[in-house]
């Protein structure tokens, strides 16, 4: 089966590809992630509900057979995301993005009119660097230097109830926080990648349960 992921951006896109794709392919499930049109000319970045049902829409009619899937970050979520006021009452970002998700697959199945199965949206709280957080002794080996931050890293893991609880303004996001801690400076493109498969998809179906439902979801396709 083939499944088409709407990537949040290049780290996310190369995250799918090169971690998640590969242990789903023996269940004959084949994860093509892609960048969003946001533009004429662009592709990733500045994700609207209104260019995500367009994009959702074209692709969905262009893969007759394929099941459409998203990966973004409820961090910097834009406004225009169906449920996003709704979920603001909710304490923790899983309940948050939760609610997001059954608001989006009821605005996107009613606004493009597809078969409910054929959408799965996945909102990660609160970015993909969270889930780098699942293992950070493993995170610490990725490049020489980072485990003088070993310190730094297992202090941010402790003061919290699991990696995606790791906060979302711009100073303490996932992200940010390991820009701040590591030497060499972590870099998201070149970084993400490369330390999500040392920290491993096991770890961070462990530690995350979120992100593990939503595996869950895409295993579940090969039945």
């Amino acid at each position: 089966m083939e499944v088409i992921v709407f990537a949040e951006g290049q780290t996310e896109e190369q995250f799918i590809k090169r971690v998640i794709a590969p242990t789903l392919r023996g269940l004959g499930i084949f994860l093509k992630p892609q960048l969003l049109h946001t533009s004429r000319d662009a592709k990733g970045g500045a994700v609207t509900f209104d260019r995500l049902k367009v994009n959702a829409r074209n692709t969905l009619r262009q893969h007759t057979d394929a099941v459409l899937t998203t990966f973004l970050d409820l961090y910097g979520l834009d406004t225009s995301f169906p449920g996003l006021d709704q979920s603001s009452p909710y304490a923790g970002p899983l309940r948050k993005a939760e609610r997001i998700e059954a608001s989006l697959t009821a605005a996107i199945v009613e606004g493009i009119g597809c078969k409910p199965g054929r959408f799965i949206p996945h909102i990660q709280p609160y970015e993909f660097e969270g889930l780098l957080f699942s293992d950070v002794e493993a995170l610490a080996t990725t490049e020489p230097g980072w485990n003088d931050s070993l310190t730094k890293l297992r202090k941010i893991r402790a003061g919290f109830e699991t990696p995606e609880h790791i906060n979302d303004s711009f100073d303490t996001k996932p992200s940010r926080r390991l820009e701040t801690a590591l030497t060499p400076k972590y870099h998201k493109t070149r970084h993400g990648p490369l330390a999500a498969g040392h920290v491993t998809l096991a770890a961070m179906e462990r530690e995350c349960a979120h992100f593990r439902g939503w595996m869950d979801k895409l295993r579940a396709l090969a039945q």
